[in-house]
């Protein structure tokens, strides 16, 4: 074996294509492989150049660069391999792994060398590999000792996918529970603990017995904590509003920084596109992706699919897609997650950086890009920049119409004001770049809460890192469908409530960890909006009944200062939100949706059923995910009709 390694650098027919003999060991090979390639009709000559070219502007291997650009498929590919190092190739789906062979010590072992032991053939083991490296030797050497193996060649596919399954159990039981077992109190698998469940108990006794014993002062002090609670929310937003809206909270990268990229000098980037049943919307996702301005050498996106799903797994299979797409399998288990399934896929990324998108998402092509730039201009305690996030469907209906207006009042201005105040920044649930190493420090994603990207935020800023934004723009479709914007909301709201709970259990520890401001921040930005939703429908009964039942004199609930508070509250307060709903739009040059802002107190109603809905199942249902619906837009379906064209 070693002999064939050998041959591959020093035969007569290693100086090839003008490549001198000191080139390496690995480049000769690819070569060797190529010409096999060609001679096979299963290469062009200008495929081969083409590769060539951009191998060496990617600064990646000629295996990596042919099989992501399309020129070849994987297993053509490794055949080729296996016959100029003269080995036997092994197509693992077909002659499936020895499972008494492999160990989960060595799982991570497996994916990232792309080696595995595979089978013993008259009493002597068989290696799969990609490549047969002395790094290879030296593995093989330390668990099987010196000349007690061979090896056959395989693709890297077959690795993951074979090991996959093999392990299928205890990387499913990681993505579920490496959280929760390193760190019991950052995970929301329990909704309260013990000692929350006392404090509970006993605040809800102490307000009974206040209740028996004097009804009328524990009214009293009741809406006084209400309305306090709800006037310091609402001048908390305010000043966000007010200081966001002369700043900008992006990094901006410019065209001629992008321009000036070496891609030679850029890192592998994984991106994760956790998706369950979206067969309808994946040729629209994938058309998008594959227009990435990256180098595809450099670039592993994964589809991460559940098991059950076999349509949509049927449907990225028939697209045909390059050697950058990946499909994983997420094998079924409780709870059902987004955040599950992106810690289950996360095990398999080979990135430096690594970002997530929605199934409906478009990024605009230089995103990856300016994130890489961002982390480089960044602070060594940059853990996590966000793209901007838009609707390309904004002025569909009246649902459309609001959402937008609420994610440009979050992007223009609150989120400039949280940076400006140097606070936890609760992340959005796609486009978020991070940097591996951190957010495998800080334990990925909690797969048992619904808005993960928010807690994340809370724990990033607990470790001391840092989350920018950078001026680029991923377009969504925007919810226009009453009942799944219903959903969608809950959970959202729900998962603000659980991440509220599992970071209050240690509040000293919270409060020393992200300082006063976040403190506050915390509490009056994730912690207090859930409660002013399910709180104002009672409000406004209260304000409702005083109108119009005058003989019914209610005004003892509200001594002042919280009369004055409470009418602050109602009539100021919704003019404010009328007020940055237009100059929202104004500031974005939506015109369109300028008399929509007006209806923006309306917009806060279906908030409070959706959040009524979330406590439901914060109670009985925590870590239930109600799917959002994609694909409802007319716009969507233009775009996919308008992808089904060009296919054509």
């Amino acid at each position: 074996m070693a002999y064939l390694v050998s041959r591959t650098h020093e035969s007569d027919n290693s100086e090839l294509l003008g490549v001198p003999r000191d080139s390496t060991v690995g480049t000769r090979l690819h070569l060797e492989v190529a010409k096999l390639l060609i001679e096979r009709k299963l290469l062009s000559l200008t495929g081969l150049a083409t590769a060539m070219r951009h191998a060496a502007e990617w600064g990646s291997n000629l295996a990596q660069t042919l099989i992501s650009s399309g020129e070849v498929r994987p297993m053509d590919y490794y055949r080729g391999v296996a016959d100029v190092y003269g080995v036997r190739f092994v197509d693992l789906r077909q002659e499936p792994i020895d499972e008494s062979l492999v160990t989960v010590e060595d799982r991570a072992e497996y994916a990232e060398r792309h080696i595995v032991p595979w089978r013993k053939i008259d009493g002597r083991l068989l290696i799969a590999t990609t490549e047969i490296t002395a790094e290879h030797f030296n593995w093989g050497d330390r668990r099987f000792g010196h000349e007690n193996y061979d090896f056959v060649i395989t693709s890297p596919f077959d690795i993951l996918w074979e090991t996959q399954k093999l392990f299928r159990n205890w990387d499913s039981f990681f993505a579920r529970e490496a959280l929760f077992s390193w760190k019991p109190e950052h995970s929301a698998k329990f909704t309260v603990t013990a000692p929350q469940k006392t404090v509970l108990w006993a605040m809800l006794g102490a307000l009974l017995v206040s209740a028996i014993l004097a009804p009328m002062q524990a009214a009293v002090v009741l809406m006084a904590f209400f309305t306090t609670i709800y006037t310091l929310t609402f001048a908390f937003k305010f000043l966000l509003t007010f200081v966001g809206s002369s700043r900008k909270a992006d990094m901006e990268i410019s065209p001629e920084a992008i321009a000036a990229i070496d891609d030679a000098t850029l890192p592998v980037y994984t991106v994760l596109v956790p998706m369950y049943k979206e067969a309808k919307v994946l040729p629209l996702l994938t058309r998008a992706l594959k227009g990435l301005d990256y180098p595809a050498s450099k670039l592993e996106v994964k589809l991460v699919l559940e098991e059950d799903d076999t349509e949509t797994i049927d449907a990225a299979k028939a697209l045909k897609l390059p050697g950058t797409f990946e499909i994983v399998r997420v094998p079924p288990s409780q709870p059902k997650t987004k955040p599950k399934a992106c810690n289950y896929a996360l095990q398999f990324s080979r990135g430096e950086l690594v970002t997530i998108y929605d199934a409906e998402d478009q990024p605009e092509p230089d995103q990856l890009k300016k994130a890489v730039l961002a982390f480089r201009l960044g602070d060594p305690k940059l853990a996590c920049v966000q793209g901007r996030l838009n609707y390309f469907n904004r002025s569909e209906n009246w649902l459309t119409r609001m959402f937008t207006l609420e994610y440009s009042q979050w992007f223009d201005f609150l989120l400039p004001g949280l940076d400006w105040l140097k606070v936890p920044i609760p992340l959005g649930g796609t486009s978020n770049h991070f940097k591996l190493s951190a957010l495998r420090k800080v334990g990925a994603w909690d797969p048992y809460n619904v808005t993960e990207d928010a807690d994340l935020g809370v724990r990033l800023a607990q470790e001391g890192y840092t989350v920018g934004v950078i001026n680029s723009t991923t377009y969504e479709e925007a919810n226009g469908v009453l009942p799944s914007w219903i959903k969608q909301r809950s959970r959202w709201i729900k998962g603000y409530m659980q991440t509220w709970l599992v970071h209050m259990r240690h509040p000293i520890q919270l409060w020393r960890s992200i300082g006063t401001k976040g403190f506050f921040s915390f509490h009056f930005f994730i912690g207090a909006p859930p409660f002013t939703m399910l709180l104002a429908p009672i409000l406004w009964a209260i304000t409702l009944l005083v109108w119009l039942t005058n003989s019914f004199d209610l005004g003892w609930l509200f001594p002042e200062p919280f009369g004055t508070m409470a009418l602050f509250n109602l009539v100021l307060g919704n003019l404010f939100l009328v007020y940055f709903g237009v100059i929202a739009a104004l500031k974005r040059k939506y015109y369109d949706l300028v008399p929509a802002g007006v209806l923006l107190p309306a917009y806060w109603v279906l908030h409070s059923i959706a959040a009524y809905k979330a406590f439901w199942q914060l109670l009985f249902n925590p870590h239930y995910w109600e799917k959002t619906e994609h694909g409802t837009s007319s716009v969507t379906q233009k775009n996919l009709a308008d992808v089904k064209g060009e296919a054509k």
